[in-house]
């Protein structure tokens, strides 16, 4: 992950405990989440890489895969997960999630409900929650 970071996002462990990760996604550019800077944590337990980090927004995000604690709705996250997976394959996961939301089964029913049907009030929403992890950054 740090000598070939993909564009976008970052990680690396904390530094007294590998099996915590602190990362950063930029918000893809030419979508409402352009010029975010939202921080993620990721945690590791003993069976990785045969079981998915538990992987959550520090950051206040509003979408329909993210759930208002920061935790994702992402399926290589629970049922699709595979031991190839690495921290750079779940961040870019995570980045593209973003701005291609599965409405189907939301996390979020509200931001759900609006990028469905009013997105300029969700892209409104999605500014806001931008600015804001200006503040957090």
């Amino acid at each position: 992950m740090q000598a070939d970071p993909p564009a976008g996002v970052s990680a690396s462990p904390v530094a007294d405990n590998v099996m915590t990760w602190n990362a950063v996604i930029l918000g893809p550019a030419d979508t409402p989440y352009e010029d975010g800077t939202f921080r993620l944590v990721l945690q590791f337990d003993e069976q990785y890489p045969n079981k998915a980090p538990v992987v959550r927004f520090v950051s206040e995000m509003f979408h329909p895969n993210v759930y208002a604690t920061g935790d994702l709705c992402l399926d290589i996250l629970q049922n699709r997960w595979s031991p190839t997976y690495d921290v750079a394959a779940i961040l870019t996961s995570i980045q593209s999630l973003l701005n291609d939301p599965n409405t189907s089964s939301p996390a979020n029913a509200e931001a759900s409900a609006l990028y469905k049907d009013h997105r300029k009030q969700y892209n409104k929403r999605v500014r806001e929650v931008v600015e804001k992890s200006w503040e957090d950054a």
